[in-house]
């Protein structure tokens, strides 16, 4: 299946739904677009992927994904340039995580052509409904379903692959503040930490819930064996500026999701110069460095969060406040910098924008 070759039927809608949404007030998920792509694996093949109007499903109570989560999603963004010309932004890196996540899960690999040409197409048809607002995008999920009809334990044979769109706000409209969890478990070695399947945020829901209850955004998770190593932000990667180095967990173990937004700022932080390092970081040395002084700051990163100021920690008793955000060098920086490229403002140099 070649992007040449890739023959997508397309469905539009009669009317558009787009005069629904408030280009003033952009709520994260709260609207979707007028299309959607969807294509069928059966036999051992991809069928012909087709755009089609946005609608609900209409599956089973038999089918698979239902009962044993065998479900995988991706988190790519559009962006209008000056010009209004829609750029999409490393949607290549999404794919290869997705298909890293679909091994996990003994699903299909998705081709490239299909995910990427596919959701070309889709943003294309829909790109009225991409913001221009600051701190607005085309938020695009990406994900893959099994859908046998069956409930014995075993991998479907069945699936689809499916791309929506929703206009997008800010996903934090405020600095977050953070609770460091050391009782429940996020991802072990040998898990499915790295990947960006369904369970991993279905299992997050209730330790989320009893946080938010006492008065904090996020968790952020620690390792299930010491309970002292930090993983990552439920909705985030997490880095921390610590005296003149920014460090970041490492995720050579497996039990941190690669994000696309992680390694675009490990990137432009390295070729500014800036000492990054990704190893194991105990939270422990993050409050030491915190009663120093040497705690600088400390952010989130992620598609759909971009970057996310984190204005405390908690840990147990210790409540670590971070300085005021509007002094932080690194954060505001990378925030611009990224926004630069991926609005059009700044050429970029990496091969990470899609023009549509």
């Amino acid at each position: 299946m070649s992007v040449s070759a890739l023959d997508i039927k397309i469905r539009k809608v009669e009317h558009s739904r787009i005069g629904e949404v408030d280009p003033k007030n952009i709520h994260f998920g709260k609207n979707y677009s007028d299309h959607m792509l969807v294509a069928y694996y059966e036999d051992g093949a991809w069928k012909q992927p087709e755009i089609m109007p946005f609608h609900a499903l209409s599956l089973s109570p038999a089918t698979t994904f239902m009962h044993y989560g065998q479900a995988i999603f991706e988190g790519v963004k559009a962006y209008k340039d000056p010009e209004g010309n829609p750029i999409i932004f490393r949607p290549y890196d999404n794919w290869v995580r997705m298909n890293r996540s679909a091994e996990r899960m003994a699903m299909p690999d998705v081709p490239e052509e299909m995910f990427v040409e596919g959701m070309r197409q889709l943003v294309d048809l829909d790109r009225n409904w991409i913001p221009t607002g600051n701190d607005t995008s085309l938020y695009i999920r990406p994900f893959m379903i099994a859908v046998d009809e069956f409930i014995g334990v075993r991998p479907a044979e069945k699936f689809m692959f499916i791309i929506i769109t929703s206009p997008a706000g800010p996903y934090y409209d405020h600095p977050v503040s953070i609770y460091v969890d050391d009782k429940y478990v996020r991802a072990f070695p040998g898990g499915i930490g790295f990947t960006k399947a369904a369970g991993n945020y279905g299992m997050s829901m209730y330790p989320t819930q009893k946080i938010k209850e006492m008065g904090y955004d996020q968790i952020l998770w620690t390792d299930g064996i010491e309970h002292k190593y930090v993983q990552e932000i439920g909705t985030m990667n997490v880095f921390f500026v610590i005296g003149d180095k920014v460090i970041t967990p490492d995720v050579t173990q497996d039990v941190i999701l690669e994000g696309v937004t992680r390694d675009s700022v490990i990137t432009l932080l390295r070729e500014k110069g800036v000492t990054v390092e990704e190893r194991p970081l105990n939270i422990e040395e993050i409050e030491a460095a915190n009663k120093t002084g040497e705690l600088k700051e400390a952010f989130g990163t992620g598609t759909a969060a971009s970057i996310a100021p984190i204005c405390a920690l908690t840990y147990r008793d210790d409540k670590m406040l971070l300085p005021p955000i509007e002094k932080w060098e690194i954060a505001n920086w990378l925030k611009k910098e990224l926004s630069d490229i991926r609005y059009g403002r700044k050429k970029d140099t990496h091969g990470w924008t899609l023009y549509v």
